[in-house]
């Protein structure tokens, strides 16, 4: 071995990543494997390689002992301590044996040692990267599909992205970059095995954790997350500083930094909430967008009665319950929705206990006993001396009470021609065969006064209210005949 051995490991050093140390070792382990082989050696030996000039020395092990039974293993103690006189029972002395040179086949051999080293030495340099990686957020670049499983490069290992981890709906392109969770590594004979997600919970904190530099810093942090991947999910966020409004900074300006996630996620719906120790509170908050009326909690069972507007019960239920799910999770608390109709109708709500300020059950028959001392009230016993004095003052006349009721009303067709026969059995303000005369005005003018005369015509003879009510006959007679003409061209 000369300089050109260490500059060729230097240079491996710098392209795999693995320390010369761990080389060296495992050259030193092939050179033990090809000098037992090519010399059939049972001796405990030993190789030792300068790191400076790339020298390499081999040395055979025994035991001291009193009596020798295997002189390839064992040296006694008077031969040893003319090696070094310090040597005692149980000690080890070394002698050097490196041969000459090295077989073909030790050569051979000394080799393959050496790259399965290697790639022993790879291996668990990437599966302690990636086992402090697990539960972190990687990117990677999309490479092929296996059957359902999408392989995905990460740069020194191919991870594997299982059709139940991935996003219902959503395609891999090939050399697509893509965010993923870590769920586990496996470390196998063939090297460690790491598994991704795209549809765990982590996912979405990790994400914010990237884009919202409040998080990262620790003046928000993330309390809880329910996710429903492809669809909906849910965060739950909380601040110390009264200052930083936790949802605000998730959110970012005009919504920028909510916007970036739900574009990696491919349009998934992200609601974020305020957390609160007050479970009232943080199940309000946790069923938003829904408005809430009120929230009834039993500590004890860990159930809440949410009570919502009638025109909300859908909102606050979501699409096939999944608002409800969501809200549930988030919380861990089981989540009864009722509209405010139905909670009056079934006396749901609870009333609080103002000593244990806590809420209890309403019983809606433990007010009854009070009123049953009123089991044998006549509520109409009142009103008995009212009817006996209407009794004796009831004087009524019968028949002029026949006479102005009528208990069917029948329609006379010629009751509307009564008061035009009223008409003409009016007197008339003159008398027949009265002359009046016809007098001029003054000279020059155009205008006459006329007045009537006995030769004129009955029309003239009549009032304005008669002349109004002959139009009112003329129209009604009119009417009826277009009625007629309808109804002939109808039969035939």
């Amino acid at each position: 071995m000369n300089m050109e051995f260490i500059e060729a490991l230097h240079e491996l050093e710098k392209e795999r990543g693995i320390s010369a140390d761990i080389l060296f070792e495992a050259i030193e382990a092939a050179l033990i494997s090809a000098y037992k082989k090519n010399f059939a050696s049972l001796q405990n030996v030993r190789v030792h390689i300068d790191r400076m000039t790339g020298e390499f020395k081999v040395f055979a092990r025994k035991n001291v002992v009193d009596e020798v039974e295997d002189s390839r293993t064992q040296v006694s103690l008077e031969e040893a301590r003319k090696i070094d006189p310090n040597y005692a029972i149980d000690d080890v002395v070394e002698y050097e044996v490196t041969p000459r040179e090295f077989g073909r086949i030790a050569a051979q051999t000394a080799k393959q040692v050496v790259v399965q080293r290697i790639r022993e030495a790879e291996r668990g340099m990437i599966y302690d990267e990636y086992i402090n990686r697990e539960g972190d957020i990687v990117t990677g670049v999309v490479q092929r599909y296996d059957q359902k499983n999408v392989i995905v490069d990460l740069g020194k290992v191919e991870a594997i992205l299982t059709a139940q981890e991935q996003i219902p709906g959503e395609t891999y392109q090939p050399f697509e970059r893509i965010k993923t969770f870590v769920v586990e590594v496996k470390k196998t004979t063939k090297g460690p095995q790491v598994m991704l997600s795209r549809t765990h919970p982590g996912l979405i904190k990790r994400l914010f954790e990237l884009e919202v530099p409040e998080i990262h810093d620790g003046l928000v942090e993330i309390k809880g997350v329910s996710r429903e991947a492809g669809a909906r999910s849910k965060i739950a966020v909380y601040s110390r500083d009264p200052n930083v409004d936790p949802v605000g900074a998730c959110v970012g300006p005009k919504g920028s930094r909510v916007q970036t996630i739900v574009t990696e996620l491919k349009g998934e719906k992200i609601d974020i909430v305020n957390f609160s120790t007050d479970p009232e509170e943080f199940v309000a908050n946790a069923l938003s967008p829904a408005k809430v009326v009120g929230v009834y909690p039993k500590p004890n069972e860990k159930v809440a009665l949410v009570v919502v507007p009638d025109y909300q019960l859908s909102l606050a239920i979501g699409k096939e319950g999944q608002n409800a799910r969501l809200a549930a999770k988030l919380t861990n608390w089981k989540i009864d929705i009722k509209s405010e109709s139905q909670a009056l109708a079934q006396n749901l709500i609870p009333e609080k206990n103002e000593e244990l300020g806590e809420f209890e059950e309403y019983d809606e028959f433990a007010d009854y006993a009070e009123y049953e001392e009123y089991e044998d009230y006549n509520e109409y016993e009142e009103y008995s001396e009212y009817d006996e004095e209407y009794e004796e003052n009831a004087e009524y006349d019968e028949t002029s009470y026949d006479e102005n009721y009528d208990d069917e009303l029948v329609y006379d067709e010629n009751s509307e021609y009564e008061d035009f026969d009223n008409y003409e059995k009016e007197e008339l303000p003159y008398e027949e065969g009265e002359e009046y005369e016809v007098t001029s005005g003054n000279a020059g003018s155009d205008k006459e006064d006329y007045t009537l005369a006995e030769s004129e015509s009955k029309e003239e003879k009549l009032t304005e209210r008669d002349r109004a009510m002959m139009k009112y006959f003329d129209a009604d007679e009119k009417n009826s005949r277009k009625e007629k003409k309808k109804k002939a061209k109808g039969k035939r």
